[in-house]
């Protein structure tokens, strides 16, 4: 019979092999391939991710200081012999981590009695700690103020001749505002006012101007009641300093008499940048808190957020990283209100694992803002 062709067992064997190997190879190329493009997502993410973080953060700095005055805005105040705030000390945003102002003796930071445009606040924020085990340095808060420049609050004070009906109580609990043409109009058809909101009302009895918290708006008519968020209102019963009545004119005695002079009002935005690592631990978000409404994230699955200042004394050059409890305290003879620069560092991570199981990809920018409505002026020069 004629033989039959075809492949010996051993010839099947040795195809089989190669074939493996073969695809063993291609595996393991789709698998590098797969990792290598995971992990130029991961850092693509990561990048806009923090970048978009820290463009806010700078485009808040820059404003930092617009329409306050330079040596910041009154508090409400009680001066002891010393020189130092023992009154009730003033929250700062933000609240979820119930920080203060200013504390009530000297050993707490209690001796400023007015709030810069810039508020440091070096190792108030919480240490985070990722996934892997890795934990940096305790987090910075930063609160920055400026004047809501796109309102017309100021084109007319709240009590002249021009607009009669234009009052603000003996209390200072209520500012009503004249309706009339060429007078400042709240509500939808004009300046948009809100519960929460912070006006800077100041007149030629204080040009430094308070700091009120609106409670209430009915109409033209806003409110200022006690136990805002802020602890701001209703001081006067003991405190006159930093308070409605150190606007008010003064009677034969030197005692407020509970009228004023031509009055005029700013809102004014607090907003606090900080790290939040409570909500979700595994991916920290840095926050954005207007006054004392609800924080949102801008960035998430940041790792460390810090900031350091540069102080305009001719003789301190280097940066300072000031807490709000002195642990590190402010050059010798220098305040807040002569900061001039602002340098900031963020961290963050891949939002999950890359190659390696269990590792993360990690990036870090790092800038310097220069707060051009904080007095500027060239050291160089």
């Amino acid at each position: 019979m004629k033989k039959n062709s075809g492949f010996t067992l051993v010839e099947i064997m040795i195809a089989m092999g190669v074939s493996m190997v073969a695809l063993a190879a291609a595996f393991l190329m789709f698998r590098d391939s797969t990792k290598a493009n995971n992990n130029v997502t991961q850092s693509s993410d990561m990048s806009d991710n923090i970048r978009a973080g820290l463009n806010l953060v700078v485009q808040d700095l820059i404003q930092t200081g617009t329409g306050i005055p330079t040596g910041g805005i009154s508090i409400p105040n009680t001066i002891n012999a010393a020189g130092c705030n023992i009154g009730k000390p003033v929250n700062r945003p933000p609240g979820a981590l119930g920080l203060k102002f200013q504390g009530p003796n000297a050993a707490n930071a209690g001796c400023n009695v007015i709030l810069p445009a810039i508020e440091p606040g070096a190792d108030l924020g919480p240490t985070i700690v990722s996934p892997d085990g890795t934990s940096g340095p305790r987090t910075d808060v930063i609160t920055i103020m400026y004047a809501d420049n796109t309102l017309a609050m100021v084109q007319k004070p709240i009590n002249t001749a021009a607009c009669p009906a234009g009052t603000i109580s003996a209390t200072g609990l209520t500012i009503t505002f004249d309706a009339s043409p060429g007078c400042v109009t709240l509500g939808a058809a004009g300046i948009p006012i809100n519960p929460g909101d912070l006006l800077m009302i100041y007149n030629s009895n204080n040009p430094n101007g308070i700091l009120q918290t609106v409670t209430a708006v009915a109409g033209q008519t806003l409110t200022f009641s006690p136990g805002d968020a802020f602890n701001l209102n209703g001081r006067t019963a003991t405190e006159t300093a930093g308070t409605i009545k150190q606007l008010q004119n003064l009677n034969a005695a030197g005692i407020p008499n509970g009228t004023y002079p031509p009055t005029s009002a700013t809102r004014v935005w607090m907003i606090t940048y900080y790290l939040d690592a409570t909500a979700d631990p595994n991916h920290p978000m840095l926050m954005r808190e207007v006054n004392f409404n609800a924080p949102q994230p801008v960035a998430e699955t940041l790792e460390n957020l810090q900031f350091a200042f540069n102080f305009a004394d001719g003789t301190n050059p280097a940066p300072v990283n000031q807490s709000a409890v002195p642990t590190v305290p402010l050059p010798a003879g220098d305040n807040e209100n002569q900061i001039r620069s602002v340098n900031v560092y963020m961290g963050a991570r891949s939002t999950s694992s890359a190659a390696t199981p269990g590792k993360y990809v990690r990036t870090n920018l790092a800038t310097q803002v220069a707060l051009r409505s904080m007095a500027y002026f060239n050291t160089y020069k």
